[in-house]
């Protein structure tokens, strides 16, 4: 039996939870999925999944399996790049996970430079505004806002940003402009929720001081707080590099600059195991460079 190629097989029947997607995706028989998965049980003496008619789940040793096979698969993937010397010409699938915003606003625009710069390289892209775990989600890298907690994770930082209190003018017109973070109390105020915690993030201004913890209406992505700024619905908490592109055109302003704090990081994200990998490292100054070129834009200005 050959092992690493059992647990690939393994590894994405867990991930697909299904051996006829599993098939598909692998360009395999479902009959040979089958019996990879069927070797790899006897070859370790117990049962890694258990099969319905209508789903299939990891057993206890499953799950167990499953987290140290993909580790030891990311550490085969990175041996093998690094001896075939891809620090030059980067090659295979890229899995990123990336914030919404990001992903829409910036590097789907940019994806044609990106991969016209390198043409081996394959992008398996998912937008998501939660906070996924890497490994057992099986991403290569990963776009994060705010801090980054596990210690198995590196994180490259590649911007800061500042937290700024926007509205539409049509808003600011009909409630006024508050003056001091005191006169937010008189205000509809936009939240948006943690892709942590669910719950609605506190607005916080300079030296951390929590101003709003109650908010008319809370969104899970922080493009539709935006957009309900952009409507008129009341002054929304933000970072200055999703507003900046709104506030140019004039169709969003700023309040409070005086008290404007600093913003979460924006780092790049990998597991540990992918270290050295080139894939991780030309997708990291790719975005690295989108933004620095993003915030060099709205320091300009909007052109004439």
């Amino acid at each position: 039996m050959d092992r690493l190629h059992a647990m690939r097989v393994f590894s994405r029947v867990a991930r697909l939870g299904s051996f006829a997607r599993a098939a598909d995706d692998l360009e395999l028989s479902r009959a040979a999925v089958s019996e990879a998965v069927a070797a790899l049980e006897r070859h370790l003496g117990a049962r890694l999944l258990t099969r319905t008619t209508r789903r299939l789940t990891l057993t206890g040793e499953g799950a167990e399996f499953l987290e140290r096979a993909v580790r030891i698969l990311a550490e085969v993937d990175a041996a093998e790049e690094a001896v075939r010397g891809a620090a030059a010409r980067p090659r295979g699938t890229l899995r990123v996970d990336v914030p919404t915003s990001f992903g829409r606003g910036l590097l789907v625009p940019a994806l044609p430079q990106f991969l016209k710069r390198y043409p081996e390289l394959k992008l398996d892209l998912r937008f998501n505004d939660r906070v996924v775990d890497l490994v057992a989600d099986e991403v290569d890298v990963a776009v994060r806002v705010g801090a980054v907690r596990p210690k198995s994770y590196v994180a490259r930082r590649i911007a800061t940003t500042r937290r700024i209190v926007v509205a539409s003018p049509g808003y600011l017109a009909g409630a006024g402009r508050p003056q001091r973070p005191e006169d937010l109390a008189g205000h509809r105020l936009l939240g948006v929720t943690s892709g942590a915690t669910g719950r609605a993030v506190e607005w916080r201004l300079r030296g951390g001081r929590v101003v709003a913890r109650d908010f008319a209406a809370v969104f899970n992505l922080a493009e539709a707080q935006l957009a309900a700024a952009l409507a008129g619905a009341g002054l929304a908490q933000t970072i200055d590099l999703l507003a900046g592109p709104e506030i140019a055109r004039g169709r969003l302003e700023t309040v409070l600059d005086e008290f404007v704090g600093e913003g979460p990081p924006i780092s790049v994200v990998y597991p540990a195991t992918a270290r050295g990998s080139a894939r991780v490292r030309v997708f990291s100054d790719f975005a690295e460079g989108l933004l620095l070129r993003f915030r060099e834009s709205l320091a300009r200005g909007p052109r004439g």
